[in-house]
């Protein structure tokens, strides 16, 4: 979305530095903004059923549920998008051990946070006591999870300027927990400051903890009937209209001061 939006936005202070999120298109504050209940799986209109491999319930793998509620308030917030498109984006694949290995085959372990956007940003999947293995195979990136465990989505800004990230869990915006897309709006992150998401927005005020369950229990199952894209996270990265975000990068400040003053000397 180009142009001006005004929007409501959630702040966190991590690290003493505030980080802000964009949830909503809008310049009417709503009374008591609806809660997002689960409900029994709502039945798919036109979808052929024999074109999936197994029931939702009978899959085997990790997916992520809906889990307790967290007070997690909003605050109002602007921000005005570079381009309609997407700096960069990136997806990770997750599930159980078992489930990595029947997808990668031979594998290597491989850092837990990855950058994205050239470098704007890096993200991770963070547990209790740090960051959850990641495995690499070709290009594709794997998280191993774990039955009933929480998590949360890591995102620091690399930049010298706020950039905007949209996420996505099972193939669902982790604001609105509906199908997601570019256009809707998402996270604004401070330069240099890290972001942490800790589940599904379920009001104003809280969010519902990502939480590794089975296919059948997962929120994409339970609320949309619909559990075909679980699996994997993914992260859109947009940055701020009328700043360059590259501007006194590191790789930038560590260029100058790598200049010499007599060239032609060792």
């Amino acid at each position: 979305m180009n142009g001006f939006a005004e929007v409501w936005s959630w702040r966190r202070v991590l690290a003493g530095a505030g980080v802000w999120v964009l949830a909503a298109c809008t310049t009417v504050v709503p009374s008591s903004p609806p809660e997002v209940a689960l409900s029994s799986p709502v039945p798919r209109v036109g979808v052929d059923r024999d074109a999936q491999l197994e029931r939702p319930e009978d899959r085997p793998g990790l997916a992520t549920g809906f889990g307790e509620r967290v007070r997690d308030p909003l605050q109002k917030g602007s921000f005005v998008r570079s381009a309609r498109q997407p700096a960069g984006t990136g997806k990770v694949f997750y599930n159980d051990a078992e489930g990595i290995k029947a997808m990668a085959g031979y594998r290597w372990k491989t850092a837990s946070v990855m950058q994205v956007a050239g470098g704007m940003v890096e993200w991770g999947i963070k547990g209790w006591g740090g960051y959850w293995p990641c495995y690499r195979q070709g290009q594709e990136t794997f998280v191993e999870g774990k039955p009933g465990r929480s998590y949360s989505i890591t995102v620091k800004n690399r930049c010298r300027s706020r950039v905007e990230v949209v996420l996505s869990v099972d193939g669902l915006d982790v604001i609105d927990g509906k199908p997601a897309a570019f256009s809707k709006r998402g996270y604004v992150i401070s330069p240099g400051e890290t972001l942490e998401v800790k589940g599904w927005r379920t009001s104003w005020n809280t969010v519902a903890r990502f939480e590794f369950s089975s296919v059948g229990d997962s929120y994409a199952n339970q609320r949309h009937g619909d559990a075909r894209n679980v699996g994997v996270f993914g992260i859109a990265v947009f940055g701020e209209k009328g700043v360059d975000p590259w501007k006194w990068m590191p790789q930038v400040v560590k260029g100058r001061k790598d200049a010499r003053a007599f060239a032609s000397e060792l």
